[in-house]
């Protein structure tokens, strides 16, 4: 690689070890739960590797895939999970970064709502999603089925992509959101976790 690809590829790990610190501080990325990965200008996708802990990253926990999926170097293995980044990347060329985590809030709530969706309403924070710019108004986050066969769980997300402004819930697992740059994915994490846990109070109560 030249001088600027080995700088990008660099400033992407960094981004994703930054990103695993983070999360696992906040408790979302429990045991070796979670993926997350960084598309970078030239194209490349950083994804980190499959069983690693995200708040312990090393920088060869992070591994290069091509837009399908498939790691360059055939001895590394992604997450099984891969397919659901490329599925966001391939259907948004401005998606720059996409994040999955399994916070409490979101496996208990996503267990316990029974209908297709959770409405997040009237909250001060719904403004941190693109395109809202007040607290009055409302977003709807599908929550989808859990299912190992990731290949048909990404045939099911398909036809919400574009409609997600607030990412959305796999059922008793977790959540995936994205943004232009790492920095707007994980506000937008940030975001959907604490209205996830505003949501969970709300339920006890």
């Amino acid at each position: 690689m030249t001088q600027l690809s080995d700088r990008l590829w660099s400033d992407a790990v960094q981004d994703v070890l930054h990103a695993g610190r983070r999360m696992d501080h906040r408790g979302w990325v429990p045991a070796t739960a979670g993926n997350l990965s960084r598309r970078l200008d030239d194209g490349r996708i950083a994804i980190t590797r499959s069983g690693g802990h995200k708040g312990f990253l090393t920088e060869q926990d992070v591994i290069e895939i091509d837009p399908e999926g498939r790691p360059l170097d055939s001895g590394q293995r992604a997450s099984a999970e891969t397919l659901l980044h490329t599925q966001l990347y391939a259907s948004d060329p401005t998606i720059g970064a996409v994040l999955h985590g399994h916070s409490v809030a979101a496996t208990v709530l996503s267990m316990a709502i029974k209908a297709p969706v959770l409405t997040l309403a009237g909250y001060e924070l719904l403004k941190v999603f693109e395109g809202q710019s007040t607290h009055d108004t409302a977003i709807d986050v599908p929550l989808f089925a859990n299912d190992q066969d990731i290949a048909r769980l990404a045939t099911i997300v398909a036809p919400s992509l574009g409609k997600m402004p607030a990412g959305y819930v796999i059922r008793g697992h977790g959540v995936y959101v994205w943004g232009r740059n790492m920095a707007m994915a994980l506000a937008r994490l940030e975001g959907l976790e604490f209205l996830l846990a505003c949501e969970l109070e709300r339920l006890k109560s």
